[in-house]
């Protein structure tokens, strides 16, 4: 086996490994979410006692299983785009599809799931600063808040559309333009008989600046939690978030520098898995911490409160 084709096979192995880790972690928060409001509604009446509490955690559940679900997109993904998944006798075949799926993965990924899964996790963040009338407590707060990350995800999806379709085209027009088009615009390029996935240098350039804002956003309303915070837990918590959105910058640079070396030589292939290290890593930490813990602590407040009640007053539950 050419070592090149043995090295992007490791890689491909390694990041399906990795997916799975997430989306085993997706799916028990996905689970846990669901079965415990589906638990509130049949129990209604046992949980009078730490009802605000218990509505504080468990307010933004349509949200957290939002986040779930568009981490489980991008990871699908993540794993389509793989040199290790495109080639012949494998998952794609075909050149024709292995370029329309590198574009589809662009517009999908890079246009939607990564922001959408990253405005997802900082809404979650600043729900803690809201009041009560127009925070998570707020019944109509799910529903502004996945509008609103759709709406602030229109932008990138057009962007990232634009690149992939229309860029090609206008570069094509002129011969010199032509040349610098597969650092610009290009969504894909052939080694060694096989379509690899690239990243245009448009929609790096793109991403830096949208983790640039969303660092800067995650940073403040993280200073005005700390400043309110007495609990070390709560404060560690914080200070990890900003660093998993902080770590998101080097993301942007290593996908940028990717176009550099050849597509599908060692190089870039390198640059393009610790780029996508960089992203898991973040949104590991943001999803253990504003989904995983969140749902295992209302879990634990309510089989507390279901067990004193069941204490003080036995009730069959058939």
């Amino acid at each position: 086996m050419h070592p090149i084709t043995f090295f992007t096979n490791i890689i491909g192995v390694v990041t399906i490994v990795l997916i799975s880790i997430v989306f085993t972690l997706g799916l028990i928060c996905l689970c846990r979410s669901v079965n415990f409001q589906l638990l509130i509604k049949r129990r209604r009446g046992y949980y009078h006692t730490n009802q605000e509490q218990l509505s504080y955690f468990n307010g933004p559940w349509l949200t957290r299983i939002t986040l779930i679900l568009v981490a489980l997109w991008w990871g699908i993904g993540e794993v389509l785009r793989l040199t290790f998944v495109n080639g012949e006798g494998r998952l794609i075949s075909d050149q024709t599809w292995q370029a329309n799926v590198c574009k589809i993965y662009i517009i999908s990924n890079l246009g939607f799931a990564e922001p959408g899964l990253f405005l997802l996790l900082a809404f979650l963040l600043s729900a803690a600063l809201q009041n009560q009338e127009l925070g998570a407590l707020n019944r109509k707060w799910n529903q502004r808040t996945i509008r609103a990350v759709f709406m602030l995800c229109s932008p990138s999806l057009i962007w990232e559309s634009c690149v992939v379709f229309v860029g090609p085209h206008v570069a094509s027009s002129d011969g010199q333009r032509s040349k610098v088009a597969k650092y610009w615009y290009s969504a894909s390029a052939v080694h060694n008989g096989d379509v690899a996935c690239t990243y245009p240098l448009l929609s790096s350039i793109y991403l830096g600046a949208f983790y640039t804002v969303l660092t800067i956003y995650v940073i403040f309303v993280g200073g005005q939690i700390l400043s309110l915070a007495i609990n070390k837990g709560l404060r560690r918590r914080i200070y990890m978030l900003i660093f998993a959105t902080g770590i998101l910058l080097p993301r942007a640079m290593f996908l940028g520098f990717s176009v550099l070396p050849w597509p599908g030589e060692m190089v870039h292939e390198y640059l393009v898995f610790v780029s996508f290290l960089v992203l898991m890593l973040a949104a590991m930490l943001g999803i253990v911490i504003l989904v995983y813990f969140p749902v295992v602590e209302t879990v634990e407040i309510g089989d507390q409160e279901h067990v004193e009640l069941q204490t003080s007053h036995p009730i069959v539950d058939l």
